[in-house]
Formats: C-alpha cells, sequence, structure tokens
C-alpha cells in the first residue's frame, strides 16, 4: 500500500479548489515550456525571479545536451520522470512523490478500497537523528485486519528490510508500495527486521478489500459498552458509524469505546463528520499551509448524535495516524473522551493529489493542528493512561523469531484447529517447560491469534487486549469524570514529552 495515513482532503472547497488545481497545471506547462515562452521571464523583477529563470535555463540545456549527445538515444519520459521523481525527492518528504501510472492507478484503488495486494500500511523509516547516514527502511504502521499480510502475523513497527531481494532503503513508500502489490495468487517474498532479528515472510498475493467499521456492545458491569472499531477512514466509514449508532440506541449503552488502533487515517472530510458526532461546538481541526487555499477551520455543528452525557474512550497505538490523530486530538482538546494506549504515530501533514494525465504528483499541501492548536507531525499524541504490552528484550525478540521459524505454533494450529482453552494453555506450558523464555500471556496470545488466521478476526479480545481491559476499568471504577477533567490537551503532552526526550540527551 501507499501510505495511506495521509488525511488527505477532498475536493470540497469548489471553486477555490478548482482554480489552484489550475495554477498549478498552468505552473507545471510553464515549467515545460519556459523557452518557447521567454517574455515570462524576459525581465525579471527581482532577484528571486531572476534565480528561477537561470535555473530553467540550465535545466533545458542539460535536458537537451543529454538527448543529443548521450552515447545512447535516450527516451525524452525518460529524463522528464526522472527529472521529476528527483525535484520532489529533494523536499526531503516521504509524502511528497511523483506518481507514475502505475502509482497513481494503486492510489486511486486505495481510495476506493479494493486492491490487489497483502494488505500493509507502510510509510518511510523515520530518520535517526544520532545516525543521519544510517539506511532508513519501509516501517509498517499496520497489517489490515483478514488480509495475508495480517494472516502471515506482519505486527506495527516491523521494518520491511527487502521486497523480493530488493533492498528496501532506497525506495519511497510509494515504490515499495507497488512492489508489494500485484497479481493475486502470485507470491512477494518480505525480508522483516522486528528488534533486532530478521526472518523472511512469503505472502500469497490477493485481492484486498479494505474494511472501514467493525462495532459490539460489549456486556459490562454498569452497563453495555458501545465499541466502535473504525479501521480507516473513507467516504464509506461515516454511514456506516451512523447505521452501528442507531443500533446502540435502540439496545441502549451507558458509554462508549473508539478503537483507532493501526488505523492509518484516510479522508480529511471523513473523520471531521465523524468527530461532529461527538461535539456541538469548537474547533475540530484546523490546517495550515502557505497557499491560502489550504487555511482552513473545521467546526463541529450544533446537532450531536453520541449524547453528551455519554463517556467515551478513544484507543490509539502507534499505528494510528493522521486522521486517527485528528479524531484523538479533537475528542481530547474538547474534553469529550479520555486516550488510552500508547504515543501515535505523529503523522500531521494533508497532501493533494494533483493528475497529469495518467500520471501525477502527490504534495504536501498543509500540516493539520487540533483544536490547541499543536501539530503533531513526528511527535504523535501521548496518551492521557498508558496502556501496552511490554516491549520484548533482544533475547525475547530472537526466542520469537525462533519459535515461529520453528512452525510449532502453525503445527499446533493446523492439527487442533477447535483447541480448547485448557489445550492451549497445556501446550503452552509444555513450550515453558522445553525451555521457551517467552511468558506464558505472550505464548498465550500467538497461539490464540495463529487459531484466529484462518478466521474473520474477532470485534474484540477481552482475554489479551490490555489497551481494552485498561478503559473498561476506568469506565467502572468512578474515575473517568475526574480523569477526564484533569486530562491535559495535545499541545501541553506535547510539550511535555518533547521537554523529557530534550532532558534525556
Amino acid at each position: 500500500m501507499m501510505h495511506k495515513a495521509l488525511a488527505k482532503d477532498e475536493p470540497a472547497k469548489g471553486k477555490a479548489r478548482a482554480t489552484w488545481g489550475a495554477v498549478l497545471a498552468g505552473l507545471l506547462v510553464v515549467s515545460t515550456l519556459a523557452f518557447s515562452v521567454p517574455t515570462a521571464f524576459a525581465e525579471p523583477q527581482d532577484a528571486k525571479s531572476a534565480e528561477m529563470l537561470r535555473y530553467f535555463q540550465e535545466f533545458e540545456s542539460v535536458y537537451q545536451f543529454i538527448l543529443q549527445n548521450y552515447v545512447d538515444e535516450v527516451e525524452p519520459k525518460k529524463l522528464y520522470e526522472g527529472a521529476m521523481k528527483g525535484m520532489l525527492d529533494s523536499l526531503g518528504d516521504p509524502y511528497s512523490v511523483y506518481l507514475d501510472e502505475a502509482m497513481l492507478s494503486d492510489m486511486t484503488d486505495t481510495t476506493e478500497g479494493v486492491f490487489g495486494g497483502i494488505g500493509l500500511y507502510i510509510g518511510k523509516q523515520a530518520p535517526n537523528p544520532r545516525s543521519p547516514d544510517a539506511p532508513r527502511y519501509i516501517e509498517i504502521i499496520s497489517p489490515i485486519e483478514d488480509t495475508p499480510g495480517w494472516r502471515a502475523g506482519f505486527m506495527p513497527g516491523d521494518l520491511i528490510v527487502a521486497i523480493n531481494g530488493e533492498d528496501s532503503s532506497p525506495l519511497m513508500t510509494d515504490e515499495a508500495q507497488a512492489r508489494l502489490r500485484g497479481t493475486p495468487g502470485t507470491e512477494v517474498k518480505v525480508r522483516v527486521r522486528r528488534g533486532s532479528a530478521e526472518f523472511d515472510i512469503t505472502v500469497t498475493r490477493a485481492v484486498i478489500e479494505v474494511p472501514t467499521l467493525k462495532s459490539a456492545l460489549i456486556p459490562h458491569k454498569g452497563g453495555n459498552v458501545a465499541y466502535l472499531r473504525i479501521i480507516e477512514f473513507t467516504p464509506k466509514t461515516l454511514p456506516r458509524i451512523q447505521d452501528a449508532l442507531r443500533g446502540f440506541d435502540k439496545t441502549g449503552y451507558s458509554s462508549m469505546i473508539v478503537d483507532v488502533r493501526s488505523n492509518p487515517g484516510g479522508l480529511l472530510d471523513s473523520v471531521v463528520k465523524i468527530a461532529d458526532l461527538f461535539l456541538s461546538s469548537g474547533v475540530i481541526v484546523s490546517t495550515k499551509g502557505r497557499n491560502p487555499y489550504e487555511n482552513s477551520v473545521r467546526s463541529a455543528k450544533p446537532d450531536l448524535a453520541v449524547p453528551a452525557d455519554k463517556p467515551v474512550i478513544v484507543l490509539i497505538n502507534r499505528g494510528s495516524a493522521s486522521a486517527s490523530e485528528i479524531l484523538a486530538g479533537a475528542l481530547k482538546d474538547r474534553k469529550r473522551a479520555l486516550i488510552v494506549g500508547e504515543n501515535s504515530y505523529g503523522k500531521g501533514s494533508v497532501q493533494q493529489v494533483f493528475p497529469l494525465g495518467n500520471r501525477g504528483i502527490k504534495l504536501t499541501m498543509a500540516r493539520y493542528y487540533a483544536p490547541s492548536d499543536e501539530n503533531i507531525d513526528k511527535t504523535g499524541i501521548p496518551p492521557d493512561i498508558p496502556a501496552k504490552e511490554a516491549e520484548l528484550s533482544e533475547a525475547e525478540s530472537a526466542a520469537l523469531v525462533k519459535l515461529l521459524e520453528s512452525g510449532a505454533i502453525a503445527d499446533f494450529a493446523k492439527a487442533k484447529p477447535d483447541a480448547t482453552k485448557a489445550e492451549r494453555d497445556d501446550f503452552v506450558r509444555r513450550l515453558r517447560a522445553e525451555g521457551s523464555i517467552l511468558s506464558e500471556r505472550l505464548l498465550g496470545r500467538l497461539l490464540r491469534d495463529e487459531l484466529q488466521r484462518t478466521r474473520v478476526a474477532p470485534v474484540y479480545d477481552l482475554e489479551y487486549d490490555a489497551a481494552l481491559t485498561a478503559a473498561l476499568e476506568v469506565l467502572t471504577d468512578g474515575s473517568y469524570s475526574r480523569r477526564l477533567a484533569e486530562a491535559r490537551t495535545v499541545k501541553e503532552l506535547v510539550a511535555e514529552k518533547k521537554a523529557a526526550e530534550a532532558a534525556k540527551k
């Protein structure tokens, strides 16, 4: 997949948006035809205009020189695409890229929700400030549930270091996605780095249909808890949430949990409308860019779909990105929800796609800001209540890889696909007796997950989900109102996080 955690703005600004698109198209035409219309730069008005003219002239000269003098005949298209890629790569922004025909088609498929691939949301690994020249690989933001990638065991935070033997460090996100996608039924070999361990996973591609929502009522002391798991923000997400809310209203519920863990984002317009279901006033999100057309403030309308007296908790993790962070930030800053889980991904920018025939460019046009006027790009949103699974040591990571490579868990799942809880527990104790250093909890979860990989994923997990368990406890222990009143804004939490990180240096 291309990194779909884009909070990509839809063309909702009408004439203004169309005008800006026309301006961009005009600029691109000028850039390729500048020397047939020299009057545009004949008399530079300032130093910057003179500099622009000089660069255009140099570019045109080199372009023509290569076409006429290179040892082999060169296709103009090849030079054009190379120049476009280089121009966008020079921005140092992994989300601003040139889209060739295949990449533009892939992006359209993803936005529409159906494509051929293995079902991974990916992004470019962030630079390491201590080792700026270190290779930057492709990072898995999250696998899409009920897809080959999800069943194969990919996890958020895994690094893809090679695809079919090709080093991924030189690849941009969209280039890596193009290599992962392909004809359903064909295989792709992915080399993964998890912690300090590396291993290969071979996955068979399939038709991927991106789900948007799972919902259920969780029976719990104090009343039913309405559970919404938003998998991605698409045009289909809002009506499906509205249908779920109507069902909750008929049954009755005392509180709500909105789960956006491992949700990579989606459409800005979609998340704004969904946030508005919970809010009756105030800013939801603002966007700020260099171009005036990109500056906007999106505010809530007076009507409510979720009553104000219903406690709400939002679950996030490091796979929650972009539009997910917009929702979490809006509900947090408006004092409408507590945030439980772990620090989110940190993607606070908005991209536009501008087609150029059957190709195009994707360009970062603005950054978005939570109601407290904080942009969380590269920092993410810290939770009000931290809750996550324990991280593995290097020895445990190596033991996990060894266990997975042995096939012991997969063999057990094949032999006993309907294993009872007692049979599962007995197998876990056997693994521990044979010397596994992994905890019984982790082994039990690995086995349970393996047994579920051939089935549709459950809507929720009360057995091993630490964040969900923590959220349910807060909703029933009487501390919700106090915690909400004491909760700090996104701006305050990010400032605190940055100060703590600076103190460690």
